[in-house]
């Protein structure tokens, strides 16, 4: 009897089992998106102080930070992101008929560029505008950390021969030129008339052109040497045209959606901004292309001055858009800024593609 009972109860206890409820699954973590798995890398491999990023993408904004004393609302300096801003305004003069891309340096600054094999009668808006003018840059001299005039600026440039003209060689002195250009065509300087067509039109509310001032609105964090030392005074004369601006992540995100959205300049004219054929496939007009492994395409600058370095990069039509930064002045691992746009911009990707440093392309949808 004991051994029948025995045999009875093995049924019942598998139909007890089967009627239990099964564990609940651990709940899962959403992955990361892989552009904020890399920010990271900006601080543990990039030498970054601290990092931080904005996207701009079909469903909203997302943002990431890595690192301590970086927020999304800082004001920082945008460096060389200033060439965008500056090429935007004299294209808008063009398509008023107040200038044309072919006039010559000399038409509107007569006598100004001359000496060591220079001559501004030789030099076009254009040439200016696509880096090709020749000239050197003068902070190759200044390592950009004296404040100077323009005049100043220029003839720094001048007592060093150009390089081959027509040939692509990016120079601060070019936008540093088209500043006093935009002065001498409106009567106004460069920053009254970003401020009048581009940044109050576009609401960029917490964008300007500081001038002297060397100090940053509030909110801002700290700006770092590449050695550590805090050089968040900084007079922005050190750049001028090719380098001045202060912004944040929101505002950078919104001008170059919006530029690249049609909303500043007509379709013929976003065109030249996108034509790099003067450039030999590596310029447009303050603009540059950057193909990545998938076969998208992005356009935008980055903006490196002492303390800070910028890059923001969007799609032809502005719907995303990535504008990330460190608040020092370079990124040391090359390969990140490459990885951090492809795992932006690239929908799917190979397991087999590679960034220029060797890394595999991030895996990422946005499906």
């Amino acid at each position: 009897m004991p051994l029948l009972r025995a045999l009875l109860a093995v049924p019942v206890a598998l139909l007890l089992l089967a009627l239990a409820p099964a564990a609940s699954p651990a709940p899962a973590v959403p992955a990361l998106p892989a552009t904020d798995a890399l920010l990271p890398r900006l601080v543990t491999r990039g030498g970054a102080p601290a990092a931080a990023l904005l996207a701009r993408e079909r469903s909203g904004t997302r943002y990431a930070e890595a690192g301590p004393g970086i927020a999304r609302a800082d004001h920082f300096r945008a460096g060389s992101i200033t060439k965008t801003f500056i090429a935007t305004v004299v294209l808008q003069l063009a398509a008023e008929h107040r200038l044309k891309l072919s006039d010559t340096v000399e038409q509107h600054l007569p006598g100004l560029v001359r000496g060591a094999g220079n001559d501004g009668r030789a030099l076009t808006l254009r040439a200016l505008l696509t880096h090709t003018s020749g000239l050197y840059d003068f902070t190759e001299d200044t390592r950009g950390l004296i404040p100077l005039t323009p005049v100043q600026a220029v003839r720094i440039a001048l007592t060093h021969p150009p390089a081959d003209r027509g040939r692509y060689s990016y120079s601060n002195t070019n936008y540093v030129l088209l500043g006093m250009v935009i002065r001498q065509v409106t009567g106004d300087s460069y920053a009254t008339e970003a401020e009048r067509r581009i940044i109050a039109p576009l609401r960029l509310t917490a964008t300007s052109f500081p001038g002297s001032r060397t100090s940053l609105p509030s909110p801002h964090g700290r700006a770092y040497t590449a050695d550590g030392s805090d050089i968040t005074a900084l007079d922005p004369r050190v750049a001028g045209a090719a380098g001045e601006l202060v912004s944040t992540l929101a505002d950078l995100d919104r001008f170059y959606a919006a530029l690249l959205g049609g909303r500043l300049l007509s379709p013929y004219w976003l065109h030249e901004m996108t034509d790099t054929h003067a450039a030999h496939g590596s310029y447009g007009m303050g603009l540059f292309p950057v193909r990545l492994p998938c076969g998208t395409t992005v356009w935008g600058h980055n903006g490196r001055i002492t303390g800070s370095y910028v890059r923001t990069a969007a799609t032809i039509g502005g719907r995303r858009v990535l504008t990330f930064r460190v608040n020092t002045t370079s990124v040391a691992d090359p390969g990140l800024e490459p990885a951090l746009l492809a795992a932006e911009f690239c929908p799917r990707t190979s397991q087999n593609d590679r960034l220029p440093n060797g890394d595999p392309v991030p895996r990422h949808s946005f499906e």
